[in-house]
């Protein structure tokens, strides 16, 4: 198939803070040299900052290195923290924790509350004006390799394709940009990222990548507002096998963003991530400050648990990965948008020498590493690199070992703790241990369906569909029987159906593009592809 051909010196894949941070801090540098860069970013969303999801309590060390005057220059903060605080919960009560008694990874004073959607649309207006491109609606489906396997490029999704595949009258073949360099900022789980990893073996010899899956909602309160305020959660609904909780961050105008994560490690094939925060907001604590309000918004998003020793080798030949899709994320203090930022300003620096000295191969773009090791984010990093794995022994046992981790800076005795990717740790129980969920009431607690109408979230029906099930025989004569068919429970966007003499039905137009399904699925039979445009519409979350 014939297919156009765009050639650029630099293609960032993804428009979240990672990418476009590198692309900005890529495009001041070429300038400081008087060097000619022709720097191109893509993003799947059809508007920048659809597709970006995040509480988001951000800590301003990031953006305030990439933009000293940012305050000035028009960044948007909802609120700053005013008051932090951490709750313990049981079934009926709950037990403040604040002032001293508050653990460090909680204290907020002096970070912000922002939207990681408005946040990318402002960083993508400060690199048009930098002179780079940034096209929305172009998703990159493949990776381009040479002839000795570096990396050339991507091409991006076939658009007009049916369901079958066949190329219907409006059908426009997905054009191949070359670069001499590809950053891939793809975000967390990237399609593009996996089959690199994959490809390159860059996992080998570190820690597998664990997951967490996070359900976020924006409420307008029936009351006076908290703006401001960051509570965060443990405990109920939470057993000792499950690592997680909630939060509570007070936006401007009596709204407030809630949102409940679990790691992905539980072990429990019938968990169901949707039905855990439903859950939560029963509890009095959340239901005497929400009921009477109104569900505005709805997200699902997988973030990258496993901390520095379940980082890939972020460097090769005409590639660098940065932000979510390299594990950029402090998993003790649940934020990442500092980390990702500061992964595309190193990822730039990299770039910037490599493009004029050794060029792109893996020689060329080591230095990143070396960049990355002696940063403010390796250093934040270091200090945690154990902390996740303890969980993995039960919460009691992972508490210990992170109150210790904190005390000595991370170091633990026998170094690298090691860890069970997430799929690898489910039981073989048929899915017995389902728990009941909770009652649908419409004004706390919403099916998954009345959930993902709030997120936004639009398919083409008459495409193919992009969550490819490789060995669909494996999920009626095994998943069935030894896992109770998973998929029906993790989803948090009822794309996946099982009925008894039918089997599975996937409903693609559901996808919210949280990636939770890629990463659970106990045969790692599933695979996320890009659509050919669509997905959830995200906007103030």
């Amino acid at each position: 198939m014939e297919r156009e051909v765009l050639e650029v010196d630099v293609l960032v894949v993804g428009a979240g803070p990672a990418g476009l941070a590198c692309a900005i801090d890529l495009a001041r540098r070429a300038k400081a040299r008087e060097q000619q860069l022709s720097i191109l970013v893509l993003d799947k969303a059809e508007e920048i900052g659809k597709h970006q999801l995040s509480g988001a309590v951000m800590d301003p060390h990031g953006i305030l290195e990439l933009f000293p005057q940012a305050r000035a220059q028009g960044f948007p903060i909802q609120a700053e923290v005013g008051d932090d605080a951490l709750y313990w919960l049981t079934e009926k009560s709950q037990r403040k924790l604040s002032g001293l008694l508050l653990p460090p990874p909680f204290k907020n004073h002096g970070n912000w509350i922002v939207s990681a959607a408005e946040v990318v649309q402002w960083l993508a207006a400060r690199a048009e004006e930098a002179g780079v491109e940034v096209y929305a609606g172009f998703a990159a489906a493949g990776m381009i390799y040479d002839e000795s396997g570096a990396v050339t490029g991507v091409r991006t999704v076939d658009q007009g394709r049916d369901k079958n595949g066949a190329e219907k009258p409006n059908f426009q073949p997905g054009m191949e940009i070359r670069a001499r360099l590809t950053v891939l900022a793809e975000g967390t789980r990237g399609s593009l990222t996996k089959q690199l990893i994959a490809k390159k073996k860059l996992q080998e010899g570190r820690n597998p990548q664990i997951w967490g899956v996070g359900v976020k909602e924006i409420w307008e309160l029936p009351g006076a507002g908290i703006t401001g305020t960051v509570w965060h959660t443990g405990g109920w609904p939470l057993g000792k096998s499950e690592y997680g909780g909630g939060w509570i961050y007070g936006l401007p105008e009596r709204r407030v963003s809630i949102g409940f994560v679990v790691g992905m490690d539980h072990g429990n094939p019938a968990f169901d991530y949707h039905a855990s925060m439903q859950e939560w907001k029963t509890h009095p604590f959340l239901a005497n400050l929400l009921r009477g309000g109104k569900l505005l918004r709805y997200g699902a998003k997988t973030v990258p648990e496993g901390g520095l020793h379940s980082m890939p080798r972020l460097w090769g030949d005409g590639f660098l990965i940065v932000g979510d899709a390299a594990g950029f994320m402090n998993a003790a203090r649940l934020k990442g948008l500092h980390l990702a930022l500061k992964s595309g300003m190193l990822a730039a620096e990299a770039a910037a020498g490599a493009l004029t000295g050794e060029g792109c191969s893996t020689e060329g773009l080591a230095r990143y590493e070396a960049l990355f090791e002696a940063s403010w984010a390796h250093d934040e990093l270091w200090k945690v690199r154990n902390f996740r794995q303890g969980f993995q022994k039960g919460f009691l046992t992972g508490s210990f070992f992170a109150g210790l981790g904190v005390m000595t800076g991370g170091r633990l005795p026998g170094g690298r703790k090691p860890m069970e990717s997430d799929h690898h740790r489910y039981a073989k129980d048929g899915g017995e241990n389902a728990r009941a969920k909770p009652r649908v009431d419409n004004e706390l607690v919403f099916d998954k369906l009345t959930s993902v109408y709030h997120s936004g979230t639009v398919h083409e029906e008459d495409q193919p569909c992009h969550l490819v099930v490789l060995e669909p025989d494996i999920c009626t004569s095994r998943c069935t029987r030894e896992y109770g068919n998973p998929c029906q429970h993790f989803c948090p966007a009822a794309v996946y159906e099982w009925e008894d003499g039918k089997g599975l039905t996937i409903n693609a137009s559901n996808c919210v593009h949280c990636k939770t399904c890629d990463i659970a699925d106990p045969y790692q039979i599933i695979n996320w592809e890009v659509p050919e445009g669509g997905g959830p519409a995200y906007s103030g979350l």
